[in-house]
């Protein structure tokens, strides 16, 4: 039966936090070289060159990163529900791509996918089947 207990609520809150900060990043690449500017006082100069603090490339930067990380921590909540017995290795991952995350999409998926992915990644560190 032991098989059988997964970490359910490490695996959810995981999950949700990993989309909020695929979804931060997501937001954060519309505010690439292509994008809007820049919501931290980009704006376009003379012949289109961006000026401003954050303006530009290095949003799509950030939004890409945060893409990225968002991603790692979705695989990462499949792979604890998927492997219970690994759920120390998981939930650190988890826990270290949603600190990460701050630095890549909109502060960890708007603050709240940094906020559920730890919390998913400390559940999924401390589970214990019973």
């Amino acid at each position: 039966m032991a098989e059988r207990e997964r970490p359910t609520a490490a695996f959810l809150l995981s999950l949700l936090g990993g989309i909020f900060i695929l979804v931060g990043g997501g937001a954060m690449s519309m505010f690439g070289p292509f994008g809007f500017g820049g919501m931290m006082g980009g704006f376009r100069g003379m012949m289109g060159y961006r000026y401003g603090m954050m303006g530009g490339l290095g949003f799509g930067v950030f939004g890409i990163l945060g893409l990225i990380f968002g991603a790692i921590v979705i695989i990462s909540a499949f792979m604890l529900n998927s492997k219970p017995h690994e759920h120390s290795t998981w939930g650190t991952v988890i826990v270290i791509f949603s600190v990460l995350s701050i630095f890549g999409s909109a502060m960890g998926g708007f603050g709240v996918g940094l906020i559920l992915g730890i919390i998913g990644g400390i559940l999924g560190i401390t589970w214990k089947p019973s």
